[in-house]
């Protein structure tokens, strides 16, 4: 037990009765919840007779070693696993009871697909109306929420709710007469049968006289009935977690779980663990100020246990560009002095969709970087359909470029229409381009291709060349765009994403890539479309799975704020810090509350991942098609220095204000003054962190 603080001590402790450890960030949790194990073996427990469950693999498998080597030999080992993987336990045993096979499958995304494709031709549904990865979107939604087919039915308003929850009953029935589950059933079952079957709950319960929950927050509706009905009779139950680092609503988990443990638990002992050991005090000075503003939380302050430190930046840039360059610049500074190694310092994100302009700068510093928890900006359908698009107007015969974007969106030229195509061309030692040119003017055998393949290779065609003749001096993003509009590409986004958040995502993303050409045609003396393809090309790598692990032992690190969690580093940029990106839009357009303090959650993650420098960037407007647009900084920056007035002036202000209105010429003249000190970052009192503008 040496080591421990007063507070770890109490927890490590507690060994019966129900008890909440609220452990801030940063406050050694995971060694509280070894030590307590290993506590409750040396007090007697058997250790089979113990249950430890969290959320991730990793974590589970971390738990058992740091136990394993707490004890160094065991007669047995206490389960530690994740929810669904002592779901499966009970489920081979029990799941029989509800009229399912003992050796059930469990599906795959694949065979999840394919099961609701078999399910839309049933109910006669067009893929037109709804796709598979629609409808598996809404079932997912609603088992998230452990919400039944017969209950979706019930709560479904809009056609397509009505369609999908009709569509939920049927995979539901297809899965069974298969004998087989998918990922989110696995809990939903395990409710199910512990509902309709109280003696495999009995029997279930029983095997265990302890019970401990990692990440309590994070808990979801079927979670936190499985914990109660397992610990309802022993009630030896230790749950461990933050309600300030609960930022996973979207998925299904609520908050509420952790801030009620005492109305479901009465007798429950409370330890807060406030003394943190990973972030100066300078840092978590603006982590406190930041979180107190949130509504509903058990009251904790985090309190260092290092002294001092650098206090954190806050820097101001002119635009995205702008941003990019300069946090940039400061990343190459900090390696050339060796202050930190690439694979320390972190970029953090709201959205995937802000990656673009740093990767072009890394990559422009030959800087190396690794995007985790998400695919690289240049790796995504949309960015690399439209730049395929653009690869055409440079050059129609770059065949991986026309395969690519050929049938996108669909005109007549499909798979076997296509592999038809590239046969002929290899045969006659011809460019696929050129054979596509002669299908299209009717040079080739008309009788060798079916008129919606001559139509579709007509449409390309006239398109390609069209906007080919167009290209010029001062007109590249005009033209792209224009281009793009008669393509219909938005139409692609429309018939893949049914979702209006999803669809949003994808046509933020091409507007990103339209940006990063209007900022490439306004910088340069001489710009052309070739030239900004190089650009993009310059440094390039592709990081799969296994050069993404090498690289991340010397990169840069660039991810969301909701891939960090767990994670720490010693140099943090949090970028972005605007309302509208942190407060995100959709959640400002809501106007809710309990959404608004999970993205306060979401910004105080960020700050707690910093270790020992912590740097927090705005811009002063961003680009959003070829317009540059005002922005406001994040309330958050004001709540961080103690300003709640102007916190709550830029709260009121962000809800009033046309997102997405471009700022007029005589706007930019009249306006000019006003939107400099609308952004400028907050004045701070002398003890608090210090705001300097960024040089241009």
């Amino acid at each position: 037990m040496d080591g421990l603080n007063p507070a770890q001590h109490a927890a490590v402790e507690t060994l019966k009765g129900p008890l909440l450890v609220l452990a801030g960030a940063g406050t050694g949790k995971t060694r509280v919840v070894t030590f307590r194990i290993a506590r409750l073996i040396k007090s007697g427990i058997a250790p089979d007779r113990i249950l430890a469950v969290t959320f991730t693999n990793k974590a589970a498998q971390e738990m058992k070693e740091r136990v394993k080597a707490r004890l160094k030999s065991l007669p047995t080992t206490p389960s530690v696993s994740t929810f669904h993987a002592h779901c499966v336990q009970i489920l081979r045993k029990h799941l029989h009871l509800l009229g399912y096979p003992k050796e059930f499958a469990i599906f795959d995304r694949g065979d999840q697909e394919a099961a609701a494709r078999q399910v839309l031709r049933e109910i006669r549904v067009p893929e037109a109306t709804m796709k598979p990865g629609d409808l598996l979107a809404s079932i997912g939604r609603w088992k998230s929420s452990a919400i039944g087919p017969d209950e979706a039915v019930s709560l479904a308003s809009t056609e397509k709710e009505h369609l999908a929850a009709s569509g939920f009953r049927r995979y539901q029935r297809t899965l069974k007469l298969r004998g087989a589950v998918d990922f989110d059933d696995l809990l939903l079952l395990t409710e199910e049968v512990f509902r309709q079957h109280p003696r495999a709950l009995q029997l279930e319960a029983n095997r265990f006289d302890h019970l401990l929950v990692d990440e309590y927050q994070d808990t979801n509706r079927s979670q936190y009935r499985i914990v109660k009905a397992l610990a309802g009779a022993h009630r030896n139950l230790c749950v461990v977690g933050d309600d300030d680092q609960s930022i996973y609503a979207w998925r299904g988990a609520e908050v509420q779980h952790i801030l009620g443990f005492r109305k479901d638990w009465p007798d429950a002992k409370v330890v807060r663990l406030e003394e943190n050991y990973r972030s100066t005090a300078a840092i978590l000075e603006l982590a406190n100020k930041l979180i107190v503003f949130n509504r509903v939380r058990h009251e904790k302050v985090l309190r260092p246990v290092r002294p001092n430190g650098e206090r954190p930046k806050i820097e101001q840039y002119k635009d995205e560009t702008e941003e990019a360059a300069g946090v940039v610049r400061d990343v190459a500074r900090t390696l050339a002095k060796q202050e930190f190694a690439a694979n320390e310092i972190a970029i953090l994100f709201r959205t995937n969709e802000q990656t673009r302009a740093f990767e072009m700068e890394l990559r422009k510093q030959d800087i190396r970087y690794v995007v985790i928890g998400g695919m690289s900006f240049f790796d995504r359908k949309e960015v690399r359909d439209v730049l395929s698009f653009m690869r055409l107007l440079v050059r129609p015969e770059d065949e991986v470029a026309l395969l690519r974007v050929a049938n996108v969106p669909p005109r007549g030229l499909g798979a076997k229409s296509i592999e038809k195509m590239q046969a002929a061309a290899v045969k006659r030692g011809a460019p696929l381009w050129t054979l596509l040119e002669e299908i299209a003017s009717g040079v080739a055998n008309p009788s060798d291709w079916t008129p919606a393949v001559r139509e579709g290779a007509k449409s390309l065609v006239d398109l390609v060349k069209t906007y080919r003749e167009k290209l010029g001096p001062g007109k590249l993003y005009s033209t792209v765009v224009e281009y793009l509009d008669a393509i219909r590409y938005s139409d692609e986004i429309d018939r893949l994403y049914d979702e209006p958040a999803a669809r949003e995502a994808r046509e933020e993303t091409v507007r990103d890539t339209l940006d990063s050409l209007a900022a490439f045609e306004k910088k340069e003396r001489s710009p052309a479309l070739l030239k900004f393809l190089d650009e993009l090309a310059l440094g390039g790598r592709e990081f799969g799975s296994e050069k993404e692990k090498q690289l991340g032992r010397n990169a840069v690190i660039l991810m969301t704020l909701h891939s960090a969690k767990g994670l720490e580093f010693p140099l943090v940029y949090m970028v972005g810090m605007e309302e509208g990106i942190l407060p995100h839009h959709r959640v400002l357009k809501a106007n809710d509350d309990d959404q608004i303090d999970e993205e306060r959650r979401l910004a105080y993650v960020g700050v707690t991942r910093a270790q020992e420098r912590l740097t927090l960037s705005l811009c002063l407007g961003r680009t959003k098609w070829g317009k540059v647009r005002e922005t406001l900084p994040s309330r958050f920056l004001f709540e961080m220095m103690g300003q709640a007035e102007r916190a709550a002036e830029v709260a009121k202000k962000a809800r009033r204000l046309e997102f997405g209105q471009p700022l007029t010429a005589k706007k930019a003249a009249t306006k000019k003054k006003a939107a400099t000190a609308k952004a400028e970052p907050p004045k701070r009192p002398a003890a608090n962190a210090p705001v300097r503008k960024a040089k241009p």
